[in-house]
C-alpha cells in the first residue's frame, strides 16, 4: 500500500492512495493519529492498512499539496558513501570502509513530492542526491542483521539535497551544508515493507534525471552496507525509533562529479525514481531574501 501525508489548504492529513483518490486515514483514525508517524509511533499501521483498503476515497490526489512522507520523524539519520562505485570516486577509496559514515537531517530540510526546492544564495553549488529511505515501523535497539526488516514500516526516496561548498566549512562537519532549509525533498509516499516482495534483500534500481537527462543509475545490489547492515548498526548505539528515516545513501553521478560540475539551478526539475516506489518530483526555485 502506498501511504503519503499531504495538505489541502489548511487541513493537513495522511492517507492510503486509492487509484486517483486518497483514503482520509487521519480522519478516520482520529485526533491522536493525525499523523504517519503517530500511527507509525502508536503501532497502528496494520489498522491504518486495513482502513485503506475497504474504505473509499474521499480526496483526489489533484487536489492535494504533498508533505514530507514521515512530516514529524524523531531522527533523520543519513549514509554517505554507499554504493561501490561511488566509494570508487574518492581519491583515498579504493578500499571499501569498514563501517558506515553517518550524518543526520532536519526535518526542515526537506520539502514534499512536487514542491519547490530552495536554492540558497549563499552558494551557487546546490547538489541534488537520489537515495532510497528506510522508514522504521517498530522501535529497536541492538537489531540483529537477520531480524531487521521485521521493524521496517516500507520504503520512500529522497533527494538528499547538498550544498556542496558548505559542507568543507570546516574538517569533520558535513552538517551545515546537508541542513539548509527546504534544500532537499521526500516522497512521494511509502511503500509499505509487505510490497517489496524479497525484503531487505530486494534489488531495487535507483535513477536520478535532471531536466530529462540520466545523471545517476544504480542498484542496491552494489550498497557497501546494505539495508539490514546499516539497521544492525545504527541500533548498536542508538534506539530506532517508529517514523525514524534512515537515507541509504546515493550513487555516483552527484552534480559536484562532473567536469566541469553540474550544480542545481532556478527551474531545473530533478526526478528521483525506483519503478517499486515511483517517482520522486521537484523543481528548483532561486530562494529570494
Amino acid at each position: 500500500m502506498r501511504l503519503l501525508s499531504f495538505a489541502v489548504g489548511d487541513y493537513s492529513s495522511f492517507g492510503a492512495v486509492s487509484g486517483d483518490g486518497i483514503v482520509d486515514l487521519g480522519r478516520l483514525l482520529g485526533e491522536q493519529y493525525s499523523t504517519l508517524g503517530a500511527v507509525l509511533r502508536g503501532g497502528e499501521l496494520h489498522r491504518a492498512i486495513s482502513l485503506g483498503a475497504t474504505s473509499k476515497a474521499t480526496i483526489a490526489l489533484e487536489e492535494i499539496r504533498y508533505l514530507p512522507t514521515v512530516p514529524d520523524p524523531e531522527k533523520i539519520i543519513c549514509i554517505g558513501i554507499n554504493y561501490g562505485n561511488r566509494n570508487d570516486e574518492y581519491k583515498d577509496g579504493a578500499e571499501a570502509p569498514k563501517y558506515p559514515s553517518v550524518f543526520m537531517r532536519t526535518p526542515g530540510s526537506l520539502v514534499g513530492h512536487l514542491e519547490p526546492i530552495a536554492n540558497p544564495p549563499e552558494s551557487s553549488q546546490l547538489d541534488y542526491e537520489g537515495e532510497i529511505v528506510l522508514v522504521i515501523g517498530k522501535a529497536g535497539r541492538r537489531i540483529a542483521s537477520a531480524d531487521a526488516w521485521n521493524h521496517v514500516a516500507g520504503l520512500s526516496l529522497m533527494n538528499e539535497g547538498s550544498v556542496r561548498d558548505w559542507l568543507r566549512h570546516s574538517k569533520f562537519n558535513v552538517t551545515p551544508g546537508k541542513n539548509f532549509e527546504r534544500s532537499g525533498s521526500l516522497g512521494p509516499w511509502l511503500v509499505t515493507a509487505d510490497e517489496i516482495p524479497t525484503g531487505a534483500n530486494a534489488e531495487l534500481h535507483l535513477t536520478t534525471r535532471v531536466n530529462g537527462e540520466l545523471r545517476q543509475d544504480d542498484t542496491t545490489a552494489n550498497l557497501i552496507f546494505p539495508f539490514a547492515r546499516l539497521i544492525e548498526y545504527l541500533s548498536s548505539f542508538m534506539r530506532l525509533m517508529p517514523g525514524d528515516l534512515i537515507a541509504t545513501g546515493t550513487p555516483t553521478g552527484a552534480g559536484a562529479r562532473f567536469d566541469p560540475p553540474k550544480y542545481l539551478r532556478g527551474g531545473d526539475t530533478v526526478e528521483v525514481h525506483v519503478p517499486e516506489l515511483g517517482t520522486l518530483r521537484n523543481v528548483v526555485v532561486d530562494e529570494v531574501v
